[in-house]
């Protein structure tokens, strides 16, 4: 472990703050994680480090976690200049953008496809969920909102870490697909997902609550599905609640 002493600069905090915008984040490939639950399981994950922002106090509790990571010191007043948290959670890490590419081999069970999904919260708590049902493969449509987005990673609870993520032209993936597993898609007018016979392999694509999944997706869709409205009032279900109750009928 690299421990720096000396006090957090201006200059370094612009640059941590600067990658709250999307476009900084692209050009620096690093995204930020907060707290002391994300950064332990940050710790355990695949993703690299360029440095830790820490207090005293989480500092000793985990110094033997660091290995050669790049650790400094900081106040609780220098943790509230960098966090995007209200009530800032003892330590903050750099962290480089994960490079993946997309293996179709490993696309067994189930694998969510997401259109146009511009909640940060929704997607967070979909990755959450996709975690929970053991779902590894979660691809996107390029207008998808960032996975590195603040907000869609604190949503994440820490499953970012073990859910793939990737984004794509996704008329394209399809296209690009030789062998493609049985596919559902979530409507409102499809069949009764209750009565519905799960393919072990299959892909499951949601769209979002405004607009649905678009038109040039349709074509590559097998079996419109839809969760049964028993009230009869609702006009539509959240698109994160939505993927956890067709996930959980699917599995």
């Amino acid at each position: 472990m690299i421990l720096t002493k000396i006090m957090i600069s201006r200059k370094e905090i612009k640059f941590i703050k600067s990658l709250n915008s999307k476009k900084n984040r692209l050009k620096e490939l690093l995204f930020t994680i907060e707290g002391e639950k994300m950064v332990d399981e940050l710790l355990s994950s695949n993703y690299k480090i360029k440095k830790i922002y820490g207090k005293k106090e989480w500092y000793e509790n985990n110094f033997s976690k660091l290995d050669l990571i790049d650790f400094q010191r900081i106040s609780n007043e220098e943790l509230s200049r960098i966090s995007n948290l209200k009530n800032p959670n003892n330590v903050l890490a750099l962290v480089e953008v994960f490079s993946n590419e997309l293996d179709y081999s490993s696309l067994t069970g189930t694998t969510l496809i997401l259109d146009s999904i511009n909640d940060p919260g929704n997607l967070g708590a979909i990755i959450r969920t996709c975690d929970w049902f053991n779902v590894r493969n979660l691809i996107c449509s390029k207008n998808t909102v960032d996975l590195y987005n603040n907000k869609t990673i604190q949503s994440t609870m820490g499953s970012i870490f073990r859910v793939n993520v990737h984004y794509c032209n996704l008329a394209e993936f399809f296209v690009s697909m030789n062998n493609k597993p049985q596919t559902y898609a979530a409507t409102l007018d499809g069949r009764n997902l209750k009565n519905v016979k799960n393919k072990k392999d299959n892909f499951l694509i949601i769209g979002s609550e405004s607009h649905g999944i678009s038109e040039d997706l349709m074509k590559f869709v097998d079996e419109k599905v839809k969760i049964e409205n028993i009230s009869g009032t609702g006009e539509s279900l959240n698109a994160a609640i939505a993927t956890s109750i067709i996930l959980y009928q699917l599995s």
